[in-house]
């Protein structure tokens, strides 16, 4: 048995000694084939420079749009901009949360929580700080439509909801 067991560890390692010359040939016949970099180009900052442009984000080009707009009647920002604001469109909408509704003489209200303060809200009504007009009241949700501008600048409406708050 230790006979046996001599053979079989010489014939691994005249395998050993093969495996080896294989490697060091491989390794003398390959050549690393490797581009060089590219020198880095020099970078010059340019300064900005406004000039008389209005920046991207003023109130100014906001003011400039809306002016553009109060032009077409058939804008839908040019009615709410000739109302009143409300005390709940100072809020965003995810700042206010439904926490009841109340039905008095037949008329569906809502019961919004904003800042610790308790505000009755009805259909009509505006919330948020996009133009969120409420347009029905359930007893477990307020349905609103909120005028927005689409990635082209288009003044578009779109439906929001916020929904009763378990708990709140």
């Amino acid at each position: 048995m230790l006979l046996g067991v001599v053979v079989f560890l010489s014939g691994c390692s005249a395998q050993q000694e093969e495996l080896q010359a294989w490697m060091a040939q491989e390794r003398a016949q390959t050549r690393p084939n490797v581009q060089p970099l590219s020198a880095p180009q020099k970078f010059d900052p340019q300064a900005y420079q406004t000039g008389e442009t209005v920046e991207p984000f003023s109130a100014q080009k906001l003011i400039v749009v809306l002016k553009q707009d109060r032009s077409q009647p058939n804008s839908a920002v040019a009615s709410e901009l000739s109302r009143r604001k409300e005390p709940l469109e100072a809020f965003p909408l995810d700042s206010m949360s439904m926490v009841g509704s109340v039905n008095r003489r037949g008329v569906q209200y809502a019961l919004l929580k904003v800042d610790n303060l308790l505000y009755q809200v009805k259909v009509g009504d505006y919330l948020g700080q996009n133009f969120g007009k409420i347009m029905k009241v359930t007893e477990t949700e307020i349905e609103l439509r909120e005028i927005v501008q689409d990635a082209s600048g288009e003044w578009i409406e779109r439906p929001a909801a916020l929904q009763l708050q378990e708990g709140a």
